[in-house]
């Protein structure tokens, strides 16, 4: 017989609908920007995880939630533009890295910096103490959170 956990609880469903909610409008607000640098969302996500430096297409995919197929098609397409190279990792010739290039740093702190309706300005107004209280919530959560297998 199958252990069945209880239903949640009406406050945790408000909770999960509202975090549901703040990542639908981020993404949002996030594709609208990157349209002013004529990239898909897509492809400004990965510029995105780029700018903290070169990373496996695998892992790409991984923290896109998409196939790696995919992200092969988003990196060509960002590699023609000059925002993104291909290099071999140091550690293991085998594996390729994908790596912002200095353009596609300055792409992608400047779509950063574009962001602002929903993804920074309601953030922005609550006060340090409370943002700090959210992001170590949010850690928790995330930090604590069984991983899938990789």
């Amino acid at each position: 017989m199958t252990r069945r956990t209880p239903p949640p609880d009406a406050l945790t469903c408000e909770v999960v609908e509202l975090l549901g909610e703040v990542v639908r409008r981020y993404h949002d607000d996030y594709d609208r920007a990157a349209a002013d640098y004529a990239l898909t969302g897509a492809q400004a996500r990965v510029l995105a995880l780029l700018a903290y430096g070169p990373m496996p297409m695998r892992r790409l995919a991984d923290r896109l939630k998409c196939e790696p197929s995919n992200v092969t098609g988003i990196v060509d397409r960002l590699a023609a533009r000059g925002l993104v190279e291909r290099r071999a990792d140091e550690a293991d010739r085998r594996v390729k890295l994908a790596a912002a290039t200095p353009e596609g740093l300055r792409t992608a702190t400047e779509l950063r910096e574009s962001l602002g309706d929903f993804a920074r300005e309601p953030l922005g107004r609550l006060p340090e103490r409370e943002r700090r209280v959210l992001r170590d919530l949010l850690h928790r959560m995330v930090d604590d959170a069984p991983r899938p297998p990789e």
